[in-house]
C-alpha cells in the first residue's frame, strides 16, 4: 500500500467553534496542531497518532470528522444528540464509548456526556453539558511521552480516569454536606429546608451512582480485551479504572445510607420532642381539671348546698385546691412530665 504523501510538520489548526484541539503525536511526542482535513493523512503515518478535541460541535464539524475516519453514521448520530446511557459499541475495527459527566453547579450535580470514537490511529473526544476541559488530561498526557507512546489507547484510558476521579471529587463535595447536614438535623428540629436538602442530595447520589456504574462493565471489556487489541501492559490500568469506579459506588452507597439514618434519627427525634410536649400539656391540663372542676361545683345556682354556709368554707376550698394540684404537680415530676 502507498504510503501517504508527507505532510508539513507544523501547521496550525484553523479555530473553529466547537473544535477544543486536534493534534497531531508520534512516539508519544506532540507533532503540531493540524486541520481536521488532514487528519486521516496524519493518523496513516507509522507511529503517529492523532487526538481530536471537540466540545458541543454543530453537525457540519461532525460530518467533517466522519468523513476522515469513515465513522458509523448511528454513532455521529449518537454524539449529536447526546442523551445516551453510557455503554461500549463496536462498529467495525472502530469503538464508540459514552461516558456521563458530573460537575458541581450551584450546589447541586450537573451532567454531562462524553463520546469518545477510538480506532486505529485516531481519538475523538466529544464533550456535551457539564464537564471537565480534557486540557488538563492533555498536558498531563504530554507531560509523559514514554506513555502516551501507547497511543490512542492510552488516551482513552486517561480520559476514563479522569472522568470517574470527577466522579470521586464529586462524592467527596457530597460527603461534606452530608456531614453538615447531619449535625444540623441531629442538632435541631426537623425543618422544611432540611427534608428538601436531603431529597435532593440523595437524588443527585442515585444520578451519580446510574451515571458510574456502567463504566465497570465498559472497562471489563476493554480490560479483557472483547473490543480493542489492547496490549497485555495497558489491561491492568482498565482494571484500575474499574476499581476506582467500584470505590465511588461505595462511597456512594455510604452516603445514602448515612442520609437514610438521618433522616430516620431527625424524625424519631422529632416525634420524641413532642411526645415531650404532649406529656407535658397533658399534666398540665390535669393539674388545672382540679380548680376547674371545683369552681363548677361550687359555681352551681343551688340554694340547698350546706357547704355555702360555712365560715371556712373558703379557705378549705383553696387549701384542697393547693393540696391536690401540689400533689399532682409532684407526681408527674416524679415520672418526669414536667
Amino acid at each position: 500500500m502507498a504510503q501517504p504523501a508527507l505532510l508539513p510538520d507544523h501547521l496550525d489548526a484553523p479555530h473553529e467553534p466547537g473544535l477544543v484541539a486536534s493534534v497531531a503525536y508520534a512516539g508519544g511526542a506532540r507533532v503540531c496542531d493540524i486541520p481536521i482535513d488532514q487528519a486521516r493523512d496524519w493518523a496513516k503515518r507509522p507511529g503517529h497518532f492523532v487526538w481530536i478535541g471537540l466540545h458541543e460541535p454543530n453537525p457540519a464539524l461532525l460530518a467533517r470528522v466522519q468523513r476522515q475516519f469513515d465513522l458509523h453514521a448511528m454513532a455521529i448520530e449518537d454524539a449529536e444528540q447526546a442523551h445516551q446511557r453510557p455503554k461500549l459499541e463496536q462498529y467495525g475495527a472502530a469503538v464508540f464509548v459514552v461516558a456521563r459527566t458530573a460537575q458541581l453547579a450551584d450546589g447541586h450535580v450537573a451532567f454531562g456526556e462524553t463520546h469518545l470514537f477510538i480506532g486505529r490511529g485516531y481519538v475523538i473526544s466529544v464533550r456535551h453539558g457539564a464537564s471537565a476541559s480534557y486540557t488538563t488530561v492533555r498536558q498531563r498526557l504530554e507531560a509523559c511521552p514514554t506513555v502516551l507512546a501507547h497511543g490512542e489507547h492510552y488516551v482513552l484510558y486517561g480520559i476514563l480516569d479522569f472522568i470517574v476521579d470527577n466522579y470521586m471529587l464529586v462524592a467527596e463535595a457530597i460527603h461534606e454536606r452530608v456531614d453538615a447536614i447531619e449535625d444540623s438535623v441531629l442538632a435541631t428540629n426537623v425543618r422544611r429546608e432540611d427534608i428538601e436538602e436531603v431529597y435532593s442530595l440523595r437524588r443527585d447520589l442515585l444520578r451519580l451512582r446510574n451515571a458510574a456504574a456502567p463504566l465497570v462493565d465498559v472497562c471489563r471489556r476493554l480490560e479483557h480485551a472483547e473490543v480493542l487489541a489492547i496490549e497485555p501492559s495497558m489491561q491492568p490500568l482498565f482494571r484500575d479504572v474499574t476499581d476506582h469506579v467500584r470505590r465511588v459506588e461505595e462511597e456512594i452507597d455510604t452516603l445514602r445510607e448515612v442520609l437514610a439514618f438521618t433522616f430516620e434519627a431527625s424524625i424519631m427525634w422529632s416525634q420524641a420532642e413532642q411526645n415531650t410536649t404532649m406529656r407535658r400539656l397533658a399534666a398540665w391540663a390535669a393539674i388545672l381539671a382540679v380548680p376547674t372542676a371545683i369552681a363548677g361545683i361550687y359555681g352551681m345556682n343551688f340554694e340547698q348546698m350546706p357547704e355555702l354556709k360555712w365560715e371556712y368554707g373558703y379557705f378549705i376550698v383553696l387549701g384542697t385546691i393547693a393540696l391536690l394540684c401540689g400533689g399532682l404537680f409532684t407526681l408527674f415530676r416524679r415520672y418526669d412530665w414536667l
